[in-house]
């Protein structure tokens, strides 16, 4: 395996000049010189360019999170949505926890990479309210942050979903997604907050009580994401790491996406909610070179 080894060793490179604040385990290499890590990479692995010879090399789970790392987070994003079909669990995971500016940056990557609308696809994998919500969102309308604290819009919001739930027999769908998918996070944080000065059960509650199947799955996960998005990413990786026979898939998706991003935040928010670190957990529950890139990518020890 001294091709994984080699390619572990520049586990360091990331693409830099993001404009939001960032939490990365994978950083800029401080002496990165690309044209020298080329070639050692081609000495290693010649004649075939890198993909065509990590597919030649692995297979399984350490194939795909190799692959994976030869994308940009938006990139990985894209491909995901792409091959998730009517994968509904990884659908949920992608377009309910990326911000507006990620959704609009993996939207027009999968124009480029696919020739496709990411909403046409979306659209036909899905049905009923659950497509209506995985549409909304993926529009991307909802609203930028402000300095302003809008109080009586937090409240008629707050009322609105209470009375278009818990209040009423059956559930006025439409108003919830209206909501949740076009108001900018921290509104929506107050929002669920004021919620419970009028019913009797908190947001997620209610959700449980009002929906079943994959829209309950998307409303929670998208109240989660509002209230903690690194919390949902490290309870994510909790299950899928205890399930019976690891769900690799899950636990490869969320190390290759986030460790650009916010890895290093889920890694604290892992340690504070299960009492021991992300870093220990895979090293429980997963084995040989695919556990050695998952280390590497999770960045050490907690």
């Amino acid at each position: 395996m001294a091709l994984v080894s080699e390619f572990l060793s520049q586990l360091t490179l990331a693409y830099g000049g993001e404009k939001e604040p960032k939490f990365p385990t994978v950083v800029p290499a401080r002496d990165f010189d690309p044209a020298r890590d080329a070639a050692r990479i081609d000495a290693a692995i010649k004649p075939k360019d890198l993909p065509a010879a990590l597919k030649g090399a692995l297979s399984g789970s350490l194939e795909a999170l190799m692959l994976g790392l030869l994308k940009s987070p938006a990139e990985y994003d894209a491909l995901s949505s792409w091959r998730a079909g009517t994968d509904e669990e990884t659908l949920i995971e992608i377009v309910c926890s990326r911000s507006n500016e990620e959704m609009l940056t993996i939207k027009k990557i999968y124009r480029e990479m696919f020739k496709r609308e990411l909403e046409k696809d979306v659209a036909g994998d899905t049905s009923g309210n659950f497509a209506k919500l995985l549409l909304a969102l993926v529009q991307t309308k909802r609203d930028e942050p402000t300095n302003v604290v809008d109080y009586e819009k937090i409240d008629e919001d707050a009322r609105a979903l209470y009375d278009a739930g818990v209040k009423i027999k059956g559930t006025d769908v439409a108003t919830w997604i209206t909501i949740m998918s076009q108001r900018s996070v921290p509104h929506l944080q107050r929002v669920f907050d004021r919620y419970k000065s009028y019913s009797p059960y908190d947001m997620k509650e209610s959700i449980r009580k009002e929906v079943k199947g994959d829209l309950e799955k998307s409303f929670l996960t998208l109240v989660e994401c509002f209230e903690n998005r690194q919390l949902y990413f490290a309870n994510r990786l909790n299950e899928a790491m205890k399930s019976k026979g690891a769900k690799e898939k899950v636990v490869t998706r969320i190390l290759v996406s986030r460790c650009e991003v916010d890895l290093m935040k889920i890694r604290t928010e892992f340690k504070r909610q299960h009492k021991r670190s992300l870093y220990q957990t895979i090293t429980e529950h997963t084995k040989g070179d695919y556990q050695k890139a998952l280390l590497s990518l999770c960045g050490g020890d907690d």
